[in-house]
């Protein structure tokens, strides 16, 4: 290749914006209720929502009440030719409806289930559609699976990143050395455990991670949640996400009064753990009713935000990196790539030099030079999330009546119908060649489906007779 086609070439690949990515996100708002298209808006201003599978490993090897999964998940093998089958056509169709990028979970049942080489072999099925995956789990694996999973045959490491979202919560039945969990604070050894195996990965072989800590929260664990989060804030975890519990999945599970754990309520107990009042609206990530989120840093044994939601110049800050940073793919770009074009963006807006300056000022002075100084300047990002599913009975006639282009008179009814207009979790049909809402999939669509593979992937009991 000449000169000339090399520079062509550069020129091509720093681009700050992919026309397909922006096409992406611009249809995406255009899809968006009226009502939740707000300054603070992510989709359709800096992505596109994240996605997840369905239908590709059902199968858990824990009882957990509550959990979205229905009656027959757990008489569905796990097969690893399905679940690359299913993942390559489902990501097909995210592809082409959703755009070249997208974070998407590799979620249906426990991914641990998986065999290595399945798992890994799925994971790059994901990547090579533009899909920035997470692997779901029950963390209750050892070193030498993830060792397998990271490294090939040859001993040299398929992935550079990782990114695994654990969920760990009292109600979860049948974990290795804790069958039955007292409480939350009995579980702490196993949080601790997941994420020393992460740095342990990174230390031996270089592969780099992002770790999700998941929590189902119900009236019986409610009052454990802060001190989770102090417990763990420096565990590893890069998010803290929390569920206040649904009626959803398989009926037999439903043990509490869940909603008396309101969204309210799980939310104050999360700032609590956090030490810090947690603006949720400085960022939305499709309806407020079912998503909550903050972004910030610890410094220390203290959290602060990225962005202060009471003051006009972050939200001036928020609003400049939406204009002319929010089209940038962030997902996914390699350090040098993502910093060159960066780099264009700001020759062509000067002015944002100043304003992140200005931004970096401020957040130095609200975290404070002095614990800066002591903590080495060491800053630790760390989201809080809190995700409200809502429960069957309100989704299944607000689907029914959308699916038939009606909007109800009934103000739940309406209400959920309009949550699942704006939903930012979606789960592609490429057998139909449509996108569903993770609450509708749930809901309405899991029970059948899994029915379904319970025939097509049965699981073979074979009794053996005792010696005479």
């Amino acid at each position: 290749m000449g000169l000339v086609a090399r520079l062509r070439a550069l020129e091509r690949a720093t681009r700050p914006y992919d026309p397909e990515f922006a096409e992406a996100m611009e249809r995406r708002w255009a899809e968006l209720p009226d009502g939740v298209k707000t300054p603070a808006q992510i989709i359709g201003q800096h992505g596109v929502g994240c996605e997840g599978t369905h239908g590709v490993f059902p199968k858990c090897n824990l009882k957990c009440t509550p959990c979205y999964h229905s009656r027959d998940a757990n008489a569905v093998r796990v097969d690893g030719a399905h679940t690359r089958e299913q993942v390559a056509a489902q990501m097909g169709l995210l592809r082409r409806l959703r755009g070249p990028r997208a974070h998407t979970q590799l979620i249906g049942g426990e991914a641990s289930l998986l065999p290595p080489e399945d798992h890994a072999a799925t994971l790059h099925i994901m990547r090579e559609q533009g899909r920035e995956p997470m692997s779901f789990t029950h963390g209750d694996f050892d070193f030498d699976y993830l060792q397998q999973l990271a490294l090939g045959p040859d001993g040299q490491k398929r992935f550079d990143r990782l990114s695994f979202a654990a969920h760990f919560d009292k109600f979860m039945y049948g974990r290795r050395g804790m069958e039955r969990p007292p409480s939350e604070r009995a579980l702490n050894p196993y949080r601790r455990r997941f994420a020393a195996m992460f740095r342990k990965l990174r230390r031996e072989h270089g592969v780099r991670y992002f770790l999700a800590h998941n929590m189902t929260v119900t009236p019986g664990n409610l009052d454990e949640v802060a001190d989770v989060i102090r417990d763990n804030h420096a565990a590893g975890y890069g998010m803290f996400s929390f569920q206040p519990a649904a009626f959803v999945g398989d009926q037999r599970r439903w043990k509490e009064q869940y909603r008396a754990a309101a969204p309210d309520a799980v939310w104050a107990e999360i700032e609590r753990g956090a030490g810090t009042r947690l603006d949720y609206n400085v960022f939305h990530n499709g309806d407020v009713r079912c998503n909550r989120t903050a972004y910030g840093f610890y410094v220390g044994r203290r959290w602060f935000p990225f962005l202060d939601g009471d003051d006009p110049r972050d939200l001036a800050v928020r609003d400049a990196f939406f204009r002319h940073l929010g089209k940038v793919n962030f997902t996914g770009t390699p350090p040098a790539l993502l910093a060159a074009k960066l780099l264009r963006v700001v020759a062509r807006h000067p002015h944002t030099i100043a304003v992140a300056l200005s931004w970096l000022a401020r957040t130095v002075r609200r975290a404070g030079a002095g614990r800066l100084l002591r903590h080495g300047f060491r800053v630790r990002p760390v989201t809080f999330v809190m995700h409200m599913f809502m429960d069957a009975k309100d989704v299944a006639p607000a689907w029914e009546l959308m699916q038939r282009g009606e909007t109800s008179d009934d103000p739940k009814v309406r209400e959920s119908q309009e949550r699942l207009a704006a939903c930012q979790y979606s789960m592609a049909h490429p057998e139909n060649g449509t996108l569903v809402p993770a609450c509708v999939q749930h809901s309405v669509l899991d029970p059948v489906e899994n029915a379904e593979l319970r025939k097509l992937l049965p699981i073979v009991e074979v009794r053996t007779s005792a010696s005479k």
